[in-house]
């Protein structure tokens, strides 16, 4: 159907974020999208922090947005905002790099303190890059993620359920898009 662009803004390999990612991921493909995920830790701190626009991670992850029909953004919350590592990639990627993508955005962090960190920092810099539509985003607190010990993920029944409509949302919005193209 459509090609996802799955961000994690993690800087951990071990977060939470970063495995409910993946873990929604498997949901978008089996809704028959092909995913494609990329994880901002693993761009070299140089590039990212040296705004180096010529360094090949910099100049494939920005191809990788280019190719993307959607994208979906994960981060964990950090002093009411999205993280660092996940600012230092959009800040290099180019001023509209969302122009015609459909967006949707995910956080994850210890309070509900943090709930509204999507719409107050995070969807104001995602439709600033030009998304043509940013579906309704969720926050997923901590405790509701655990990772077992074989690296499985189980979410709380409440989230489960919250956050398989949204993807679903996302879903149906991606779907749409190539209907609406062709009818123009």
């Amino acid at each position: 159907m459509a090609t996802v662009l799955s961000v994690s803004g993690s800087p951990s390999a071990s977060s939470r974020t970063n495995r409910l990612l993946r873990h929604l991921d498997g949901r978008l493909t089996a809704q028959g999208h092909e995913v494609i995920p990329l994880d901002v830790r693993t761009i070299p701190a140089e590039a990212l922090l040296g705004a180096d626009f010529r360094h090949p991670a910099i100049i494939e992850a920005t191809e990788l947005f280019a190719r993307a029909d959607g994208v979906v953004v994960g981060t964990p919350v950090y002093k009411a905002s999205y993280s660092g590592v996940l600012k230092a990639l959009l800040d290099l990627l180019p001023q509209y790099a969302l122009t015609g993508k459909t967006v949707l955005p995910l956080a994850t962090g210890g309070s509900t303190a943090h709930v509204l960190a999507i719409d107050y920092a995070l969807r104001p810099v995602l439709s600033s890059m030009g998304a043509a539509h940013i579906v309704q985003g969720w926050f997923t607190l901590d405790k509701d993620i655990t990772v077992r010990e074989d690296g499985s993920l189980t979410v709380a029944p409440a989230a489960t359920e919250a956050l398989t409509q949204v993807v679903d949302q996302f879903s149906t919005a991606l779907g749409r898009r190539p209907l609406l193209a062709a009818a123009g």
